[in-house]
């Protein structure tokens, strides 16, 4: 028989009253499996500290940070499940040195970001902010000031060309645009070829695409991947769109080339320092829309993370290998193999 397995929820998934703040989050997978006891950590902290994790093997976090401190000494703890396909939260590599498994959600986040990221397109190019404040503060006739342009025969250029960045090629094929290119050194050349995108040179990507949207992670080779230089070599009159991470793109670059008039505008939905508790300089500009770090978030989007993120936890209690595992050579180590045999009960040789 299966052993008891702990698994929790950050506090910030719930409100001060314990109840969650979200419709779905996918838990209701777990009912059929009375093995699998559900709780949530009692209390919230920016950063997860390690007697919060002591009583428990396996964790599904939404925006606390997990250190190298956060998992040591926690000899139960099997896995760290981001609540996302984001992981720069994350230490990887304090917790492979303590065995504990990072597991992403990927694929569940495809959709709902690359419809944002359409809605945005749309949103920029017809001013939809400016018209609706026309409206609302009786400037009717300033309509003609802010003629816009359709997405028929502009150039979309992507910036990682993962899920997200493929389901929203697929989704903008009805909107006549040229054919999309991409910039991804990671991806393979079938990836391309399967999605009907052309890989093209960073520098030729900023120079040729009337939207540039980043899809790519925040790592060592993206931070400031954009900046001053970057954005004078973006076609005159383009859109960024930035639905990845803060701190890709230098936002007072950005501000200077917007106020400029060198970028028709702009979409952020991450910033390089969040929360955003403060107004942010770039709200005193009229062709940029921002969002809290929530522009995709939606009722089926969590729901379809949270089963994916669930469905993780749920098979590595049953000794299977989780979806979007992120360290997965732990799952060969044998270190890690003997502590996932203790946990689970389940003999080292039937785990799989």
């Amino acid at each position: 028989m299966t052993s008891a397995f702990r698994l929790a929820l950050t506090a910030d998934f719930f409100d001060e009253a314990g109840n969650a703040k979200f419709a779905d989050l996918g838990t209701s997978l777990l009912e059929e499996h009375p093995h699998i006891r559900l709780s949530k950590l009692p209390e919230f902290r920016p950063t997860i500290s390690a007697d919060q994790l002591a009583d428990s093997h396996g964790v599904i976090v939404l925006t606390p940070k997990v250190t190298a401190e956060s998992v040591t000494g926690c000899d139960d703890l099997l896995a760290i499940g981001r609540f996302g396909v984001g992981y720069d939260s994350v230490d990887v590599e304090g917790c492979t040195a303590q065995d504990v498994l990072v597991m992403i959600t990927t694929g569940a986040v495809d959709r709902p970001v690359a419809e944002a990221t359409i809605g945005w397109m749309i949103a920029l190019t017809h001013h939809m902010f400016v018209k609706d404040r026309l409206v609302r503060t009786g400037q009717w006739n300033d309509r003609t000031n802010y003629m816009g342009c359709e997405l028929r025969d502009r150039t979309l250029g992507v910036i990682g060309l993962g899920g997200i960045g493929r389901t929203l090629v697929s989704l903008l094929k009805g909107f006549g645009m040229r054919p999309p290119i991409a910039f991804d050194p990671f991806a393979p050349a079938e990836v391309f070829d399967e999605s009907g995108v052309r890989s093209v040179p960073f520098d030729e990507l900023l120079a040729t695409s009337d939207f540039v949207s980043i899809h790519c992670p925040l790592t060592e080779e993206t931070r400031g991947l954009i900046g001053e230089k970057e954005l004078r070599q973006m076609k005159q009159g383009a859109y960024l769109i930035n639905t990845a991470r803060g701190g890709i793109v230098d936002e007072e670059a950005l501000f200077d080339a917007l106020q400029s008039g060198q970028l028709a505008g702009a979409a952020l939905d991450c910033f390089e320092i969040e929360p955003v508790t403060e107004p942010h300089p770039m709200g005193e500009l009229e062709n940029v829309l921002l969002a809290p770090h929530s522009i995709a978030w939606t009722n089926e989007l969590f729901r379809d993370i949270g089963r994916t993120a669930c469905q993780s936890m749920l098979d590595l209690s049953l000794g299977r290998s989780p979806h979007g595992v992120v360290n997965h050579e732990l799952l060969e180590k044998a270190s890690f193999r003997e502590k996932w045999s203790r946990v689970t009960g389940i003999p080292v040789e039937s785990l799989k």
